[in-house]
């Protein structure tokens, strides 16, 4: 299927209906990292139905299944997960039936015979009242599809981590069946599980989901800076540099300028950033 800058433009998904429980909360929990210590009560309240809280980036799953570039042709063996961007519009209630309606926002064409830089943005509201609850957005990276005839610019500017020392430090681990356990949460690209297609791909074993190391951030954050209050947290973005293997350390450094926490993550055990220009954004 021949790629095409109208063609990608015109993708959209309309009025999706999606239901998730406090169980899908929960799972999102601990396949992020919560509750590796269950006598943690902090992490606790993310993990146990008792006045469950929900880890704000769980929005990036709650309506998995809406495949707006399904439509494209595009071979996801080829696609690079770039960027992750979210606007918390209200906190998440821990279970809810929604509505989502995602569309093509912009594409950058970086030349024939090699990449596409493709944008999109989903906006999700509570079925009933039509209350909008949160803004997901996300930049994705299509290897060899370049020259489809669209802009050459357009990329959106990555936000600027300060050079001071960091004025908070998390270390986060991982578990070696982390993939495993996170794909439950509706990810189930074998690239993350089976190891013959990370082979295929130029893994030498299944490597970390974008998402998850997305999701593991956010929850350094909020122990860090938001002393575990998920209310805090408005707006969560970051650039994806690297992949993380299950099993490494990873180790997210913060700096606070106001309501605006800035961060990114690096694997301990190899010294290589994997989010980059992260900005999380605190209520005022």
């Amino acid at each position: 299927m021949t790629v095409t800058y109208d063609g990608l433009m015109s993708l959209k998904s309309d009025s999706d209906e999606f239901t998730y429980t406090d169980r899908d909360t929960m799972l999102y929990a601990l396949g992020v990292g919560m509750s590796r210590d269950p006598m943690n009560e902090d992490e606790l309240r993310y993990t146990y139905e008792n006045d469950l809280k929900t880890v704000p980036t769980l929005a990036s799953v709650i309506a998995w299944g809406q495949r707006t570039l399904g439509q494209s042709g595009i071979n996801y063996l080829l696609v690079v997960h770039g960027e992750q961007r979210l606007t918390l519009h209200k906190p998440l209630p821990s279970s809810a039936t929604i509505i989502s309606e995602e569309r093509v926002t912009g594409a950058v064409d970086k030349g024939a015979g090699k990449g596409a830089l493709i944008f999109t943005e989903k906006v999700i509201r509570l079925k009933g009242s039509n209350e909008k609850l949160c803004t997901v957005g996300g930049t994705i990276f299509a290897r060899g599809y370049g020259g489809f005839g669209g802009p050459s610019t357009g990329a959106p500017e990555p936000h600027a981590i300060p050079e001071r020392k960091a004025d908070g430090v998390c270390e986060t681990d991982t578990r070696p069946d982390q993939a495993l356990l996170y794909r439950l949460s509706g990810d189930r690209n074998p690239l993350h599980s089976d190891p013959k297609i990370a082979k295929m791909a130029g893994f030498p074993r299944p490597i970390l989901h974008g998402l998850c190391s997305y999701g593991t951030a956010c929850r350094a954050v909020l122990k860090t800076m938001c002393n575990y209050d998920h209310t805090m947290i408005t707006g969560f973005d970051v650039r994806f540099s690297s992949p993380v293997f299950p099993g490494e350390t990873l180790v997210t450094e913060m700096w606070k300028d106001g309501h605006i926490v800035s961060f990114r993550s690096k694997v301990k055990e190899r010294d290589v950033v994997v989010i980059n220009n992260g900005k999380c954004t605190l209520k005022h």
